[in-house]
């Protein structure tokens, strides 16, 4: 339950824009005792992680050109946020048994071990393969680091540690696809994973040097029995991700409709699964229900969180594919993109809480339109009409996400909070995995089930990203239904 407990205040407090206590923090005094380098080093985690999660998309075009399975793209980040996904579960409750230094490198060499498979891949099924245990390895990291926070650092330096963290996160979305791009463009795409192999063996390493603690070398079992780990609705969830994939591959009418439905079925069957297992549920309730801002919300969040995806997969490869556009210029592309986001959540941070869900309809509108937009730009190819869209879908999302993360919070039920909190972020990565794999149904379906050329990615173009617009309007819709309880008692005063 850490890492929830911890998430939760890195929502709330980004999203209320209040300052962080009047605690000043001497951070040179933290360097004699060895805390300051133990969180830069915990916080290095992050790091490997955020820049793997995003740096895929870049090295796409040439690791397809190289190994080809275009059509196991979609599989690429669908299989790396399965794994995140169950790592970041299992590592919070495994360090009440298993003490932290062990845990973190374990994490750290399963990510070393998935990027050198990656790295070394001679197919894509296996580079697959390697992308599943460095989503184990990276998911752990990440949930290891904020527990870290928690079990190694004094109580009132939290907020400034969770602060400088959600920073890391921003800085990662930046440098992944621009160390893709550079490796790609002046080494080869295998250097970019031959990196992160370095790097997690290194902080294996380091982690049995750096964690020597006694709190870091010990179990922390508490006095209460910890959360049981939802194996079943875990095992639901990778079975439905799995099946709607598949649906992808080989399209033929009827296999591919009857994987699609199963998998819908079982995505349906693990939230039910969820529900009925208090002890170790992983979302408040009422989940989906439009009689509450909560389910409005969580609406939202997997809506955009399904329908946006879709760019930062396929749109380098097919703007190399389409119109030679160099790999270097989508990372930058998608960097600007993931940099809208960042600057904007700053910028609107401190609006008034009284404006807090019109600014949450706006957001969702601004996600809608570079959506929407990039059905028209990506075929056209023009990086002046390509560039505006990613900047509204991920300004949008930049706009949006804190205040729709602290309706979220603020209107779950008493004791539901703090899953109400790690709810969000764990719906966006069961909302990437997804819809990576309802993209590779689509791409596929529209043209690179043939193999990858020009007039392929002609066909994919539009369709990929029209697909996902009647998404992109149920997250607006949501999103008016959140604004709805403010609407009402101004239209009465009128």
């Amino acid at each position: 339950m850490g890492l929830r407990k911890n998430k939760q205040e890195i929502d709330v407090t980004a999203a209320s824009g209040n300052k962080v206590a009047n605690n000043r923090v001497d951070w040179r005094a933290l360097w004699p005792s060895g805390d300051l380098a133990r969180f830069c080093f915990v916080s290095l985690g992050i790091l490997l992680h955020a820049t793997n999660e995003t740096m895929v998309a870049t090295v796409m075009p040439a690791m397809v050109g190289e190994l080809a399975g275009v059509h196991l793209v979609g599989w690429s980040l669908a299989i790396y946020e399965l794994g995140a996904i169950v790592a970041g579960a299992a590592a919070g409750r495994l360090v009440s048994y298993v003490a932290l230094r062990s845990n973190m490198m374990v994490a750290a060499l399963l990510y070393a071990t998935g990027a050198l498979i990656c790295a070394t891949a001679p197919s894509m099924p296996l580079f697959l393969a390697g992308r599943l245990v460095e989503g184990l390895g990276g998911g752990a990291l990440v949930s290891l680091a904020f527990v870290s926070v928690e079990r190694l650092f004094a109580r009132n330096i939290w907020p400034q540690l969770f602060g400088i963290m959600s920073a890391i996160w921003g800085v990662a979305a930046f440098s992944g696809p621009m160390l893709g791009a550079i490796m790609t463009e002046f080494l080869s795409w295998r250097w970019a994973f031959g990196v992160f192999t370095f790097g997690g063996a290194a902080m294996a390493l380091a982690s049995f040097i750096v964690l020597n603690t006694h709190e870091a070398t010990r179990p922390q079992a508490g006095s209460g029995a910890a959360p049981s780990f939802p194996y079943p609705a875990l095992a639901c969830l990778a079975l439905s991700v799995v099946l709607i994939a598949a649906a992808g591959i080989d399209i033929a009418l009827l296999r591919s409709s009857l994987l699609l439905l199963l998998g819908l079925i079982g995505l349906a069957l693990f939230f039910r699964i969820d529900t009925l297992r208090p002890r170790s549920r992983l979302f408040p309730s009422p989940l989906f229900s439009w009689r509450s801002p909560l389910g409005s919300g969580m609406t939202m969040v997997a809506a955009f969180s399904v329908a946006t995806c879709t760019f930062t997969i396929y749109g380098p490869l097919l703007l190399t594919t389409l119109h030679g556009i160099p790999i270097l210029t989508t990372g930058y592309i998608i960097a600007a993109e993931s940099i809208a986001w960042s600057i904007l959540s700053i910028v609107i941070a401190n609006a008034p809480l009284e404006r807090e869900r019109l600014i949450i309809v706006i957001g969702a509108l601004m996600i809608a339109s570079g959506l929407a937009g990039f059905a028209y730009t990506i075929p056209a190819g023009s990086i002046p009409l390509i560039l505006p869209c990613a900047l509204l879908q991920g300004g949008g999302f930049g706009v949006c996400w804190p205040f729709l993360t602290r309706v979220i919070v603020a209107s779950a039920r008493e004791g539901e909070q703090t899953i109400a909190s790690a709810a969000v972020p764990t719906m966006q990565r069961i909302g990437y995995a997804v819809g990576a794999a309802l993209a590779g149904i689509v791409a596929n379906a529209s043209g690179f089930s043939e193999g990858l050329n020009r007039e392929a990615a002609a066909g994919v173009a539009g369709w990929l990203f029209l697909a996902f617009v009647p998404l992109g309007i149920l997250g607006c819709v949501a999103a008016l239904r959140i604004a709805l309880p403010v609407m009402r008692p101004q239209e009465a005063a009128g």
